[in-house]
């Protein structure tokens, strides 16, 4: 298990909570030389609001950004369908101030065990009794749908508030988001770790309020 990333530090546990950046963005502008600081920051709340209030983001995406002094806004992370990345980059082209976007998005593979994966691993963490409060859906498997039934959990993901995002690329898992404290991130990495099929588990995890 890798110890989370330090290199991202969060405006407020919400945000990270919702994988989406703003401290990268709060980063680049107090080091930009040129440019307003206001003008920047109200950009990136702006591209994070539209970001988490898309319909197709969900759980199993983790996007992030950053905001160049030209105004680029440069869109990275992965999306578990092809309509996420192309969504994302057209709301924020339409934000006041942003000059161009730069999409690296990766997409993630269109893989029926990789489905099979994403929820397996939902329901291994979020059916543990100490992660239950990171989600609104408290200890509910995924309920079946026509939706899901015809294209799997990744076409169909648990609506509702995630504290803890979970990425599958070919069998490798990586957890994103922020919990309370160490022991729910090493539960959240273990419940992971347990189930079948999975190669292995990059936990990204964020303690709140630690750097």
């Amino acid at each position: 298990m890798t110890q989370p990333s330090r290199n991202v530090i969060g405006v407020a546990t919400l945000c990270l909570a919702l994988s989406v950046s703003l401290g990268r963005a709060q980063e680049q502008t107090t080091a930009s030389p040129t440019g307003s600081q206001d003008k920047l920051l109200r950009i990136a709340k702006e591209v994070r609001k539209q970001i988490v209030t898309l319909p197709q983001y969900g759980i199993f995406d983790n996007i992030h950004f950053g905001i160049n002094p030209d105004g680029t806004v440069v869109l990275r992370g992965e999306a578990s369908r092809p309509t996420l990345r192309s969504s994302a980059e057209s709301v924020v082209r339409r934000i006041e101030g942003v000059e161009n976007v730069d999409n690296q998005i990766e997409v993630l593979p269109n893989s029926p065990n990789d489905d099979r994966l994403r929820a397996a691993v939902y329901t291994a963490i979020y059916s543990a009794p100490s992660l239950q409060k990171y989600t609104v859906n408290r200890g509910r498997r995924p309920l079946p749908s026509v939706a899901r039934a015809a294209g799997g959990i990744t076409n169909d993901p648990p609506l509702g508030y995630h504290a803890i995002h979970i990425i599958v690329n070919n069998g490798h898992v990586t957890l994103t988001g922020v919990v309370n404290n160490e022991s729910d991130m090493a539960v959240a990495a273990i419940r992971a770790n347990g189930v079948p099929g999975v190669f292995s588990v990059d936990n990204q995890l964020q303690v709140a309020n630690e750097g």
